[in-house]
């Protein structure tokens, strides 16, 4: 099987390729499967050190205001296709599979005008510019969230699947977990993180929690992960602010652990991305989501809001108020083990355990057809 997989710009569209990809690679190890990103996006990182070649087509996205850079996206976007169809030429494909990024609408524009078996997968509450300007054009659409699928017109192209993962959860009980970390069973345990690189309205919110609910409090503990970016001016106004003596206080640069501890946790923070909403649907745990502000589309919030419009987790606009609307949810959900236990059940109403099963036996049937 030779599969051309195409999606970038983000982690979010790179990594549910990827996890595609790793699961065709485990079923079929004689598959050769190659990726086609844009020379500028994250997928440069990603890709190689996942051991897939990579290729590129430059594409842009259209800004709002008319500018130079629009120019040059109007351009791009009206020869990308050629290019894309001059690589699909050349690695001749039996499928392709797009998971979002300006890069995927060239690349399967161009695959479906071959005639090629072509695929989507949208990660994502709201489908994004590419998978709507594709949606006819392509064989079949997977859906990580089912109201994705209410603007697309061709229902019977759907499949309701979930989103793919890199590696499913560590397979580990929550007992467990806590006995690897030192965490006693009544113990309320309160993770929160705002990305590998560190987002810093979060990280000012979590000191504020740290600092008025957390912080020397008998039955909780609280480990904080800051980011990179973060992590020096973070470190810094935990110490300013005497957090550093209390032993129930965890702060770290990065959750090199994060099966365990996620399996240990009561209360999870953090942001609401694709794949982070989906393993913690899939680890049944209590959430608040902070969606980052920086999204297109506001993407993070409407897929938190999904679950929040079902009592599945709560939410949180990153604003002035958050801090303090930040600390009574955490007073109130630490107080209220019900409520937690109620969120727990709820969220794994959304959880899709086979999704990387589902779109690979799909793949195979998308190109006997």
């Amino acid at each position: 099987m030779r599969v051309l997989m195409t999606g970038g710009g983000t982690a979010g569209h790179v990594n549910p390729a990827l996890a595609i990809a790793n699961t065709i690679k485990e079923n079929d190890p004689s598959s050769e499967i190659a990726f086609v990103g844009t020379p500028r996006g994250i997928e440069n990182k990603l890709v190689p050190k996942a051991g897939y070649e990579l290729y590129h087509v430059d594409v842009m996205g259209l800004s709002r205001r008319l500018t130079l850079r629009n120019l040059k996206a109007a351009y791009l976007a009206a020869t990308s296709p050629a290019k894309a169809k001059k690589l699909i030429k050349s690695f001749n494909p039996d499928i392709v599979i797009g998971t979002g990024g300006y890069v995927s609408w060239p690349v399967v524009k161009a695959a479906a005008s071959m005639g090629i078996p072509t695929a989507l997968h949208e990660s994502n509450a709201v489908p994004g510019m590419a998978v709507r300007m594709l949606s006819g054009a392509v064989d079949r659409i997977y859906l990580n969230f089912e109201v994705a699928g209410s603007g697309i017109s061709q229902k019977e192209k759907l499949l309701l699947c979930g989103c793919p993962l890199i590696a499913a959860p560590k397979n580990i009980t929550k007992t467990e977990a806590r006995e690897a970390l030192g965490i006693d069973a009544e113990t309320v345990y309160v993770l929160s993180y705002g990305g590998s690189m560190g987002a810093e309205k979060v990280n000012e919110a979590v000191l504020h929690v740290m600092k008025n609910i957390t912080g020397g409090r008998a039955g909780v503990y609280h480990t904080h992960a800051t980011g990179a970016i973060e992590k020096e001016i973070c470190f810094g106004a935990f110490s300013e602010m005497g957090l550093d003596k209390y032993e129930n206080l965890q702060l770290l640069e990065y959750i090199y652990d994060m099966p365990t501890r996620l399996a240990a946790a009561d209360i999870v923070i953090c942001r609401a991305g694709a794949m982070t909403v989906s393993e913690l649907s899939m680890a049944g745990k209590c959430a608040v989501f902070i969606p980052s502000p920086n999204v297109t589309d506001d993407q993070q919030f409407k897929n938190a809001s999904v679950l929040s419009a079902k009592d599945a987790a709560y939410v949180l606009r990153e604003n002035e108020e958050m801090p303090e609307k930040l600390c009574d949810t955490v007073e109130m959900l630490i107080s209220d083990p019900g409520r937690r236990w109620a969120m727990e059940e709820k969220i794994k109403e959304f959880a899709m355990p086979d999704a990387n099963k589902i779109i690979y036996n799909d793949i195979l049937k998308l190109i006997k057809k």
